[in-house]
């Protein structure tokens, strides 16, 4: 089942040297035992499932993205800095974040316009009260060399003017019993209040059209270019799928499916205008998502430091899943307190983990939230200097060693493009003969030649690191040689993560020594 924080692609890799794909988007359920596995469709016209097999786990994710799709090659830009919170409230917010941004001279790539900044739910527009001049903030943005990314959700309010038209011409989800509404919000009314909502139905080749030309009316023409595809599973509620009836069929047979569809719909809208440097940001996939540039965060996760330790096999699970592009809300999306002792440690151990993932992005909304009287509101400050002097310091560092990793990132995601080696990755995708690495979910590699291992726990300064055999690696921070094979005890000081090269390695720099 798809839902906020469960992303469901069903695709296993076996150590016996082959990839499972359980092809059915049926909703069901997977039992793994020692003498059987046993895949179960809650109701299906038909069963379909297809395996791929290699010599190693590379070969396996080469031949499943043959068969599901390769992802594009990520835009050079997407490999930056993303800076979000819930949420910047107007456009000249919005716009003073940025140069302050710019001021301090930090790096930034993308900032992004949350949700509420809509006119209603299912309008697909700006609210021109909070955000006057949209294409004025874009090209203020495009001089400094940021992106805006714009929050879209595929809802729409039964008061919306586009709710009647969508109705007429079944471009809505419908109901096997009961009202159509799949869902509720406290959105668009005044005073605020619960406001019914229905799904768009992105099985619908024609509503995808019609939502994407609301898109390209209101918000591409305005230079809009980068979409964040929020709540896209979708989120019933309840969830009750096998009330929900689609074009292709009922949730629960075909359920699974609508996130790509809902990413296939804007995929062909930005092909068909032209546009070939294409990402979405999305709460959840299907198998072969990534072929529509779908990126996939961990969705609305608390700030904490178990969270944290969630996100490495999540991240993992995802890149052998067949999607390369992947991120989390750094810090964690909610119940972060920026004034704590223990959100500032979180907030730096999270930004080290982040730096070396696919993508690079914070968001969360941080405490005090703030109502603003319609329905939604903001929280506190979640700009990178908002945490205290000392933990800026370090994540002002960690910023610059991100643009110093992105031309090795690059050659990552066209690595990933070419043959489906997602950048991310378990160590058994590189060291497969190594017993050790199929056993280890709290260290990964980033391409070929860097080992991460993030730290995980409140307080700790130190942990184990194993250092798969075979190769000779070089402490990315102080330059000191290792041979592989062995566990060492490696210092993890607040202001450093235990990270190693390959010392063959073409991209190998010192980490302690950039500025």
């Amino acid at each position: 089942m798809q839902r906020n924080t469960e992303v469901c692609i069903p695709f296993l890799v076996s150590n016996l040297g082959y990839g499972f794909l359980w092809n059915n988007p049926a909703l069901g359920r997977v039992e793994l035992s020692e003498n059987g596995t046993r895949w179960v469709a809650q109701a299906t016209q038909q069963m379909d499932y297809y395996i791929v097999v290699g010599d190693n786990p590379a070969e396996i994710l080469n031949r499943y993205a043959d068969v599901t799709g390769h992802a594009p090659v990520m835009p050079e830009w997407a490999t930056g800095f993303w800076q979000c919170k819930l949420r910047y409230r107007t456009q000249e917010e919005l716009l003073s974040v940025a140069r302050e941004y710019k001021q301090r001279g930090l790096p930034l790539a993308v900032i992004v316009a949350d949700y509420f900044h809509w006119t209603m739910m299912g309008d697909w527009k700006f609210d021109p009260v909070y955000w006057p001049d949209p294409a004025a903030m874009v090209r203020e943005l495009e001089e400094m060399g940021v992106k805006l990314m714009v929050s879209i959700w595929p809802t729409v309010n039964i008061d919306s003017p586009n709710y009647p038209i969508m109705k007429k011409k079944g471009y809505l989800t419908r109901s096997e019993r009961g009202s159509d509404a799949h869902m509720s919000h406290l959105v668009d009314s005044f005073p605020p209040g619960p406001a019914h909502l229905a799904y768009y139905d992105a099985t619908n080749p024609e509503a995808r059209k019609f939502v994407w030309e609301q898109v390209r009316k209101n918000y591409y023409n305005a230079g809009v270019k980068v979409w964040w595809l929020d709540a896209c599973e979708p989120e019933l509620i309840p969830m009750d799928h096998d009330n929900v009836r689609y074009h292709i069929g009922n949730g629960l047979e075909v359920g699974c499916m609508y996130p790509l569809l809902h990413q296939q719909g804007f995929w062909e809208g930005m092909r068909s205008e032209g546009e070939d440097e294409i990402i979405f940001l999305c709460r959840s996939a299907w198998a072969g998502s990534q072929r529509y540039g779908a990126a996939v965060w961990s969705g609305d996760i608390s700030s904490t430091f178990e969270n944290l330790r969630i996100q490495l096999p999540a991240g993992l699970n995802i890149a052998m899943s067949g999607i390369p592009w992947w991120t989390t809300d750094i810090g964690g999306f909610v119940d972060g307190d920026p004034s704590t002792p223990y959100f500032r440690e979180l907030i730096v151990r999270w930004f080290q983990y982040g730096v070396f993932c696919p993508l690079f992005r914070l968001h969360g909304v941080r405490l005090p939230f703030v109502e603003d009287g319609r329905g939604s509101g903001t929280g506190a400050a979640n700009e990178v200097w908002s945490f205290g002097d000392p933990a800026y310091k370090i994540i002002r560092h960690l910023l610059f060693l991100r643009e110093k990793l992105k031309p090795y990132l690059m050659e990552q995601m066209k690595t990933a493009h070419e043959n489906g080696l997602p950048p991310m990755r378990p160590l058994f995708v590189d060291f497969h003969a190594d017993q050790n690495c199929w056993k280890i979910e709290d260290q990964f590699m980033l391409g070929p030649d860097l080992l991460v291992a993030p730290i995980l726990y409140e307080g700790q300064q130190s942990r184990k690191v194993y250092l798969p055999e075979g190769i000779e690696w070089i402490d990315a921070w102080s330059g000191k040689g290792f041979t592989g094979g062995q566990w060492i005890e490696a210092n993890a000081p607040i202001d450093r993560i235990p990270v190693y090269w390959k010392q063959e390695s073409r991209a190998i720099f010192r980490f302690d020594q950039i500025q």
